[in-house]
């Protein structure tokens, strides 16, 4: 069996909200990693207009209007594109959502299996599965199917607002995507729109609907950790704990001829989620390393962007067995978790010195983990100052998501379990909610919401990319208010994102969080892991040094190109049926130096091994089965072996080719005429009589070996 794999990273990803994206070919089965949707790019949108803008805020009368391309007009733009970009800027039309890039171009029906690793890896899969060829098996984990639901409702429910205003959808391409518009745009903006060499432009989409959601579960396979799922009897696919979400997991892919670990974004020790699971990752032939955060942020690197991190030892020669606590130790350090906490704490002291000041404050942190740990830290901080304010969680699905996240404890870290045995809730919102300090609304426009709307006041809303629902309302309400506070999440263009808002009086905290592993982890898990081969991001090559490794250990992929991975097994193992194996008669082939026997059975792939089981075949009739040889027969050595049996012949001619030095026509005349035909993949015999055709098989099998 001979199978090949490469590896096509699609995106490298840009933060938590969007992950990398890959397509693995392995035994032949073409696999999907992830299926994100770059929300950030909504910003180059122009937001919902509400009452509360202003005529300055609209400002589309001192936008210049291009009529023509010619040099003045050209001149014209870029001008404007030097000038800061205002709200003018931004495109007036209902959003359309960035996929992946070149994703589009894929044929869909080619794709056999799609792997989720987190809820933000799979806002863009509706996108595939209401393509009409679209086909292929899609595996997910419980906790992660759940949250990406409500996480696509909530992101079609906000998006309707934009449908009302707009109308209905366009047909075909929207009238911004036409040439002339987007030559209009200034650089900033129609670099997100088209990127560097105008490729992104078909990764945009209108927005799918909630029957392309509903569809797209009803094709998901969930599955919980450690489940085995089989892929048409070949390929042993698991979910294990990364630990970076509820839910989210890395992937292990087994197969007949290499064994493949897909690492994302992981976190070795959550407050939350169940911790990163990597003893199961142990052993495995390939690591594909997909982790985005050392990509991106610069924390890590303390001596300035020219540091690097050296690896100085080569992975197959890693001996991690010897020093496996010590190490598995070094990765389960609670600092990390410190220093997580000391961050929301922060939050929290900014929060209530703007309440304190009479002032609100607007949370639009995405990450269900780190919105449910601030709800329940705001919540302290409040009764430790003796600050009676209202918490606000405004979103459509707020009710289900946070009743949900009390009821999955198999999926939370130790310390949450543990409450559910004391008889506690699993987080501390269920306590809130009941005793009316956190209330929850699904629109701004509640009635019971306006009835008992409260200044100052703590809201929790959606979206992040501030172009979407409550955020957009609430962030005009209170953007000339210096008392009032914005708390905006990493991963978005944060001055991009306030354009359509300024003058901003309002204080701004944009934080960024844990999102994988730190690099100066990277080593050690490779130690523990002890992988034959590695794919890392290109751009590891500047964070770490690898000078000291075999080439063969370390592999580099860039975007949109295809890496060749080496097969790691030079044969396939087979499990033969007792019955079967006990019919074997070995037989020594001279010059291999090796013993071969003949089997006939049913050859099956059952959960990545392959199986011989005897066939329906009597056992009697495998003793008639006819005598195989391979090789060719040397002609001088033949023609001795006849004459001894009384058969005499000449070579009448021999090919004069090196590698068809033992081919050529033997023909004998006694005791009858007969023609033996040597090739280089078959020897023929044409005879009149039967008897000496069998006699010279005899003296070919003879010089032959042959079972």
């Amino acid at each position: 069996m001979g199978f090949s794999s490469d590896d096509t990273c699609l995106s490298k990803g840009g933060s938590f909200q969007f992950p990398p994206c890959h397509m693995v070919n392995i035994c032949g089965f073409r696999i999907l990693l992830d299926c994100p949707v770059d929300l950030s790019a909504l910003t180059i949108f122009s937001p919902v207009p509400t009452c509360f803008d202003s005529p300055a805020d609209k400002g589309t009368s001192d936008c210049p209007i291009y009529t023509s391309l010619d040099t003045e007009a050209v001149s014209q733009k870029r001008e404007k594109i030097e000038n800061p970009l205002d709200a003018s800027n931004l495109i007036q039309a209902e959003p359309w959502f960035k996929t992946v890039k070149s994703l589009h171009l894929w044929d869909v029906s080619f794709i056999d299996i799609v792997l989720i690793s987190s809820p933000m890896g799979m806002l863009g899969l509706p996108f595939l599965t209401k393509n009409k060829g679209f086909s292929a098996k899609i595996y997910v984990t419980e906790a992660t199917a759940k949250i990406a639901q409500l996480m696509m409702e909530d992101l079609i429910s906000m998006h309707m607002e934009y449908r009302q205003l707009y109308g209905n959808e366009e047909s075909g391409y929207p009238q911004w995507m036409n040439w002339e518009e987007l030559e209009r745009l200034p650089s900033a903006i129609r670099e997100i729109a088209l990127g560097n060499d105008i490729e992104d432009l078909g990764c945009w989409m209108p927005l799918y609907s909630v029957d392309d959601v509903q569809s797209c579960l009803r094709k998901v396979q969930t599955l919980k950790y450690a489940e085995e799922a089989c892929y048409n009897g070949i390929l042993i696919i698991k979910a294990f704990s990364s630990g970076l979400e509820v839910g989210s997991c890395n992937w292990t892919i087994n197969s007949p001829k290499r064994n493949i670990t897909c690492i994302s974004g992981s976190i070795f020790v959550s407050p939350h989620a169940m911790d990163f699971d990597f003893h199961a990752l142990r052993g495995n032939d390939l690591i594909l390393y997909s982790d985005f955060s050392p990509l991106y942020t610069s924390e890590d690197l303390e001596c300035g962007s020219n540091c690097s991190i050296a690896i100085t030892n080569n992975f197959s020669t890693l001996s991690g067995d010897n020093n496996w606590e010590e190490l598995a130790a070094s990765l389960l350090d609670q600092n990390e978790s410190l220093e997580e906490m000391e961050k929301l704490a922060f939050i929290c002291s900014c929060a209530i010195d703007s309440i304190k000041a009479g002032g609100s404050v607007l949370v639009t942190i995405s990450r269900l983990g780190i919105t449910l740990q601030l709800l329940e830290m705001m919540a302290v901080f409040l009764e430790s100052s003796s600050l009676n304010v209202p918490i606000y969680v405004i979103s459509s699905v707020a009710e289900e998501l946070l009743a949900y996240a009390n009821s999955i404890p198999e999926w939370l870290c130790k310390q949450r379990q543990e409450k559910l045995f004391s008889g506690e809730a699993l987080f501390a919102h269920v306590e809130l909610i009941r005793g009316k300090r956190v209330h929850l609304f699904p629109t701004i426009h509640s009635p019971t919401l306006l009835k008992n709307w409260q200044e100052s006041c703590i809201i929790f809303s959606p979206h992040w990319s501030l172009r979407l629902g409550p955020s957009v309302h609430l962030l005009r309400h209170w953007c000339q208010d210096p008392r009032s506070l914005l708390v905006l999440e990493n991963g978005v263009d944060a001055s991009l994102a306030l354009l359509p808002f300024k003058p901003m009086a309002m204080k701004v905290l944009q934080c960024s969080f844990l999102s994988g592993i730190r690099l100066q982890k990277v080593e050690p898990l490779l130690r523990l892991l002890q992988p034959k081969l590695v794919l890392f991001p290109d751009n590891f090559r500047q964070l770490i040094s690898l000078s000291d490794l075999n080439s063969n250990s370390v592999s580099h992929y860039t975007e949109n190109e295809m890496l060749r991975v080496p097969s790691f097994k030079d044969c396939s193992e087979v499990e033969i049926a007792i019955d079967l194996a006990s019919e074997m008669r070995w037989k020594e082939i001279k010059k291999k130096s090796i013993n071969a026997t003949r089997l006939k059975g049913e050859l099956l792939m059952h959960e990545g091994q392959c199986k011989l089981f005897s066939g329906l075949e009597p056992t009697k009739s495998r003793q008639l089965w006819p005598l195989v040889l391979w090789g060719s027969p040397n002609l001088e050595r033949l023609q001795a072996v006849l004459l001894k049996m009384g058969i005499s012949g000449t070579v009448e001619q021999v090919m004069g080719d090196d590698e068809s030095k033992n081919s050529g026509i033997i023909c004998v005349h006694s005791p009858n005429q007969a023609l033996i035909e040597v090739q280089a993949t078959s020897t023929l015999i044409n005879a009149a009589n039967e008897n000496l055709a069998s006699r010279i098989f005899e003296a070919i099998s003879s010089i032959l070996d042959g079972i």
